[in-house]
């Protein structure tokens, strides 16, 4: 009973680092966008949005990540056993590369705190749909568990990265389109 009340709040907390990573990349983009206009509207914009990123940052996505690993452990030493199975170690890759993605953003979130610009809003765009690729990937393995062709699973996941990469091109295309016809 106790193993079913962790998995439910492991669930829970996944949810919440993840709509935090998925938000927390969107607000990079607005800042890094509004660090490129003029003042007074960069100095308005930068302050409202390292509030925003801040918060969200420190209040949701960062806790999270954190009682997400200590449930997931707790889980483990419940069920030692999962950590016998194949799907297991490859499910426990893509969460540790996760994790790398989290400290990634956390490194973006600083500098940009300070008003460095790092990266364009186009390479944010991008990055942000990283977090859905480890998303899809892990949420597959721990349904499929072993019932997961590789191979196909391998290129499936590789075709929904390029999807997802044409997907945001198309979109900046139709930006750009956009605010030439209102200019």
């Amino acid at each position: 009973m106790m193993y079913l009340y962790l998995k439910s709040l492991h669930i829970i907390f996944i949810v919440t680092w993840f709509a935090g990573l998925f938000y927390i990349v969107r607000l990079f983009i607005y800042q890094t966008e509004a660090l490129q206009k003029t003042e007074p509207e960069k100095s308005i914009l930068h302050k409202q949005l390292s509030k925003m990123s801040r918060l969200l940052w420190y209040v949701i996505t960062w806790p999270s990540a954190i009682i997400t690993l200590v449930l997931a452990t707790s889980l483990l030493v419940l069920q030692p056993d999962w950590l016998k199975m194949p799907f297991m170690h490859i499910k426990l890759s893509f969460v540790f590369l996760l994790y790398l993605y989290h400290f990634s953003c956390h490194y973006i979130f600083k500098k940009l705190q300070n008003a460095e610009l790092k990266y364009t809003s186009t390479q944010l765009r991008i990055w942000n749909e990283v977090a859905t690729l480890f998303l899809v990937a892990i949420v597959f393995l721990i349904v499929l568990k072993n019932q997961v062709n590789w191979i196909w699973g391998t290129l499936g996941f590789i075709a929904f990265g390029v999807l997802l990469m044409v997907a945001v091109k198309i979109y900046k295309a139709i930006r750009e389109g956009n605010s030439k016809r209102k200019a």
